[in-house]
């Protein structure tokens, strides 16, 4: 019978690399908490309409990327392809934004997305979130900056670069919009087919395609910076005022338009040299109409997402720092059937004191299990026999230099405890 195989886009993450993915999420959680961000948890499908209003009807990932279905009540359903929109429907929902403001959230959580997979890019992928609520200070557009910045520096990256762009208010980018139908009306038969429906519509997803001769086409069109309000230029400088005091470098970068219609003002993305044509490890931006245009009051707000499979690339790649995977204390071999008991009855104890103990299931021999308890690279093993059961003694043996330690196996885990230090 063929074997049932994982669905292409997907992976199975397994034990021996969830050590990664642990240091990676408690790096996460341990930096939010000193940013005094809270974190939120929604469900994974939620309905279709609130992924097209709050991202976007024009957008690759709505007409396209997304997975939807009918529920049993005829319903329109959506895997979520991404974290903000879910995050705003809950806040709203909940009444979140009553409270002291700003609000500060962050998530780690899975998406989906319906595209052609490759390196760094899956269908289901894992990724980091953060969403600030409540501030239209220009401060706190470089603090979650900052927070991004933090993040990739914690897990060890050195490589990285980060791109800043304004893309203003919906008034700037009326009149923009305007002067780059006009540049791109010129060169629409040579633009590719999805850009030739964009033109109209939303012409600033242009600037986004990957396409490599769309990317040439664009090449001296209007730049959005240059038709900026008095009000977002003035918010764009202070930005870039505050990054520079708080010693972080960054390059402005035109294109920068990220491919979701929410985003006002502040977009940015901070790039890698180790991920190809995938360089984006995050990005985000400021939303300041989507709580309004999910129903809410009007209220400004800013966050970005970092995918965590394109990280963990990244930190591969440059070498990073990543922990061991955590090893056993102890390993308790046994030697006859008195022993074998006293063996779970032992670790059961220990396990309880909060040491992490193993011991033999598969019924092999002393010298088998000494071998097993090596490849498990367990600190210590003790032996017990009959002859230690009788004397409610053993010995602790330390495997980095074989030193032997007597103890009382009434005792055991407050002596491991003393020579483990």
């Amino acid at each position: 019978m063929e074997k049932i195989r994982a669905i292409k886009g997907t992976h199975d993450i397994l034990p021996e690399e969830m050590f990664k993915w642990y240091h990676m999420e408690d790096t996460v959680r341990q930096l939010c908490s000193r940013f005094g961000f809270e974190e939120i948890r929604f469900p994974v499908f939620e309905y279709t309409d609130l992924f097209a209003r709050g991202v976007g009807d024009t957008t690759d990932v709505v007409q396209k990327e997304m997975y939807t279905f009918e529920d049993k009540g005829g319903r329109r359903m959506a895997l979520r392809p991404e974290g903000t929109a879910g995050v705003v429907r809950s806040v709203l929902e909940h009444s979140l934004l009553t409270g002291v403001l700003p609000l500060k959230l962050f998530y780690l959580i899975t998406c989906y997305r319906n595209e052609n997979p490759q390196a760094g890019r899956y269908r289901e992928f894992h990724q980091f979130g953060t969403e600030v609520f409540g501030s239209s200070d220009p401060k706190m557009d470089a603090e979650v900056i900052s927070l991004a910045v933090s993040l990739i520096r914690a897990v060890g990256l050195k490589h990285f670069s980060v791109h800043l762009n304004s893309i203003g208010c919906p008034t700037c980018r009326s009149r923009y919009n305007e002067a780059l139908k006009e540049f791109l009306r010129e060169r629409k038969d040579a633009l590719c087919h999805t850009c030739q429906d964009r033109l109209e519509r939303n012409p600033m997803r242009v600037l986004d395609c990957k396409s490599p001769e769309c990317q040439k086409l664009v090449e001296g069109a209007p730049v959005l910076r240059d038709f900026l309000c008095e009000e977002c230029r003035e918010h764009f400088e202070s930005l870039q005022e505050t990054l520079r005091a708080m010693g972080i470098d960054f390059v402005l970068n035109d294109k920068i338009v990220r491919g979701l219609d929410y985003y006002t003002k502040t977009v940015f993305e901070i790039k890698s040299e180790h991920l190809g044509a995938q360089s984006t490890i995050c990005g985000g931006g400021r939303y300041d109409g989507l709580v309004e245009q999910l129903g809410g009051k009007p209220t400004p707000a800013i966050g970005f997402a970092a995918g965590l499979e394109r990280l963990l690339m990244c930190i591969e790649a440059e070498q990073a720092f990543l922990p061991q995977p955590q090893r056993p204390q102890l390993f308790v071999a046994y030697l006859g059937e008195e022993a074998n008991q006293f063996a779970s009855k032992l670790i059961y104890q220990l396990r309880g004191e909060g040491i992490s103990c193993q011991r033999d299931y598969m019924g092999r021999s002393l010298k088998a299990q000494m071998k097993y308890a090596d490849k498990l690279s367990a600190e210590f093993t003790m032996v017990l026999g009959d002859d230690e059961l009788e004397r409610g003694q053993a010995a602790l043996r330390r495997m980095a230099d074989g030193q032997e330690f007597p103890v009382r196996l009434d005792e055991v885990a407050q002596q491991l405890k003393q020579i483990a230090q």
